[in-house]
């Protein structure tokens, strides 16, 4: 297996993780952080092992946590959460239907963000604000309308730079056919 296609999903989590942490104007606008992790998440839990899984949350969640206002590690429960339990039943979800992927982002993009919110609310009293509408809606469009794209822009990725499976007949090389007029 090439690494290349798993590079740039890591890649693109950290891409993620800056423009949602440095570009102030897009929080102004939409009025709450914008985070494709989420979907991203379910993206690797579906595609990878169980070890990757676990490197890309801990990767995306101490980089989110190093340039956000969170405490350091805060957003790694929430993000392993949603990707085990994806991964953890892969095998009856249906990978490969664009409904199902809509439902997985809508549901990670609710899941992560409110356990996270949850999370920062123990311990020593922060400003919060409220989480309970628009953030939590924004949240679950953005990742809804980003898991399939998500998909199809790293299913690309993986069969440009994977190799190819060979096509197996079902004759032997080694054997030759005769064929007569019998």
């Amino acid at each position: 297996m090439n690494r290349i296609p798993l590079l740039i999903v890591f890649l693109a989590a950290w891409c993620g993780i800056f423009a949602q942490t440095q570009f102030p104007s897009i929080f102004a606008w939409t009025g709450a952080p914008v985070s494709i992790l989420p979907a991203l998440t379910i993206y690797v839990a579906l595609s990878h092992s169980i070890g990757i899984v676990t490197a890309f949350c801990v990767f995306a969640s101490i980089s989110l946590d190093s340039l956000s206002a969170n405490r350091l590690g805060v957003s790694l429960l929430p993000l392993f959460a949603c990707a085990f339990a994806t991964h953890a039943r892969q095998h009856l979800i249906l990978r490969d239907q664009t409904y199902a992927r809509l439902w997985l982002g809508l549901g990670a993009g609710v899941a992560v963000p409110f356990l996270t919110r949850v999370l920062l609310s123990y311990g020593p009293r922060t400003a919060l604000g409220d989480l309970i509408g628009f953030d939590l809606v924004l949240s679950a469009g953005i990742n809804a309308l980003a898991c399939p794209l998500c998909f199809a822009a790293f299913d690309r990725v993986r069969d440009v730079f994977d190799y190819k499976p060979i096509a197996e007949s079902s004759f032997r090389p080694d054997r030759q056919i005769k064929r007569s007029r019998r």
